[in-house]
């Protein structure tokens, strides 16, 4: 759900711009004291809770439930939002709308990639290492960081573990789409409290900001977090697992509970296509495009974490998926689970450049511009003018995209927002929330452009409700 953002690079430049920006839209329960959603783009300062500059913006991160994250210039994260109302996340942030953090304030390096499932985070620094917080059951073991008594000020909140089957329940989400907006009682601690009750009792279901151990050698450049599991992807192309892996979504070839520590994901090391399936060959497929399934690539350039799903792409531009696949979110024409890592084969002789995946359901960008998608559709999240569900990719051809060249995606819960090569902004899927930042909260089925005025826009970045942009201002 994360880690699929790009940033538009120096050639979509047409203009000479200034300050950089932060745009969000869609709803942060508790980031403003009337609890209403925001349907247009707003802009987010970038000042901590102390009003502190945090030097500009530089990147903006695919936020959880409840809580948005940003990187400033200077190479803090900055977290906001704050989860009072509804069950979703187990790290909080400021107050109010005017209120920002510097999270977690243990890290001294200059953050470089951050990501957020349903309730844990992760981040990576810029000398390849990672740290990660939140639910206990997504976070491996790992040494907490430095002395906590520094922080007081940054809040955690804690409740009793849930299992898998009580997740739609919840996070909120039901077969209808809706929010459960029910007022729970919740204890929430200060650091220093929570370092005491974490040493106090086994059963507290969070963890402070603590650091991953990696194998010796191993450099981490990007990091994607679903609902309860990791991924992270070394600076050499090897993708590292750990979390819940009841659906596969891990890649390990089975259905493994919990992995408490990073485990590398066999992408290429093992033949994608020994289990004697039929391989859906697109129609027309030639010897040569049939013999291209022995070589999908060397290396995985990019991650993508969806709910219970998770998707690579290799080098070659290949599109590998793997985990739950009950709404075809794995792309492979079923709805069976992929236990390991598995080409989606339908677009072979298609190199595919960005993937973002939400929670059921995926996105994919072609080195042409062109979008797929395939999953869950009942809110439109698919883009495809309708609401079945799609178990293969499905190429948008809406007229909205027409001579359009998409360079990025990033999906939330059930919306997608895009970003064009000349710096337009598309969002389609569910608007409760107002998270298509289109001024109402209707859903919308087919890509919608978003007006956002007086900047450049450079990357998109998906929360469960909410949306993030990053830009370039024209003032």
């Amino acid at each position: 759900m994360n880690g699929e953002g790009q940033v538009l690079g120096e050639k979509s430049m047409k203009m000479e711009s200034k300050e950089r920006l932060v745009h969000m839209w869609g709803y942060l329960p508790g980031a403003r004291h009337q609890r209403s959603p925001l349907l247009s783009p707003t802009v987010v300062r970038s000042q901590d809770a102390a009003g502190a500059d945090c030097s500009g913006w530089k990147d903006v991160c695919r936020g959880g439930c409840g809580f948005a994250m940003a990187i400033s210039e200077s190479g803090k994260l900055i977290t906001w939002g704050l989860t009072d109302d509804i069950d979703q996340s187990y790290v909080t942030s400021g107050e109010q709308w005017e209120t920002r953090e510097l999270f977690p304030p243990e890290i001294d390096a200059s953050i470089m990639n951050a990501a957020a499932g349903w309730a844990h985070c992760v981040a990576v620094t810029d000398n390849g290492v990672v740290h990660t917080w939140g639910w206990k059951e997504c976070v491996t073991s790992a040494k907490d960081l430095g002395d906590s008594s520094a922080s007081e000020h940054v809040s955690f909140q804690f409740q009793g573990s849930r299992s898998s089957s009580d997740f739609a329940t919840l996070s909120g989400f039901d077969s209808k789409g809706s929010v459960e907006e029910v007022t729970k009682r919740r204890r929430i601690f200060t650091v220093e409290q929570a370092a005491e009750v974490t040493s106090s009792s086994e059963e507290t279901p969070s963890n402070l900001p603590c650091v991953i151990t990696m194998k010796p050698g191993v450099r981490i450049a990007t990091v994607a977090a679903g609902v309860r599991h990791t991924l992270a992807l070394s600076d050499v192309g090897q993708v590292w697992a750990w979390g819940y892996g009841g659906e596969g979504q891990l890649g390990m070839g089975s259905r493994m509970c919990t992995v408490s520590s990073p485990q590398p994901v066999a992408c290429l090391e093992t033949s994608l296509y020994a289990d004697g399936r039929s391989m859906a060959l697109p129609q027309g497929s030639t010897g040569s495009e049939m013999h291209s399934l022995g070589a999908l690539g060397s290396y995985v350039k990019q991650i993508a974490c969806g709910g219970q799903h998770s998707a690579v792409i290799t080098d070659a531009g290949a599109l590998l998926t793997f985990g739950w696949g009950l709404y075809g979110q794995c792309g492979q024409g079923s709805t069976d689970d992929e236990l390991s890592p598995i080409c989606v084969t339908s677009l072979l002789g298609i190199r595919v450049e960005v993937v973002a995946a939400g929670l059921w359901h995926t996105v994919c960008i072609s080195a042409d511009g062109d979008a797929y998608s395939f999953g869950w559709n009942q809110f439109g999240q698919l883009g495809t003018g309708a609401d079945q569900t799609e178990t293969l990719p499905r190429l948008l051809d809406a007229l909205s995209l027409e001579n359009v060249h998409i360079e990025g995606v990033s999906c939330g819960a059930r919306h997608t927002a895009v970003i064009t090569d000349d710096g337009k902004v598309f969002c389609w899927g569910w608007n409760k929330y107002g998270q298509l930042g289109l001024g109402d909260m209707v859903d919308r089925n087919i890509p919608s452009r978003v007006a956002v005025e007086g900047c450049i826009p450079k990357k998109v970045a998906c929360g469960w409700w909410h949306t993030l942009l990053l830009s370039d201002s024209l003032i």
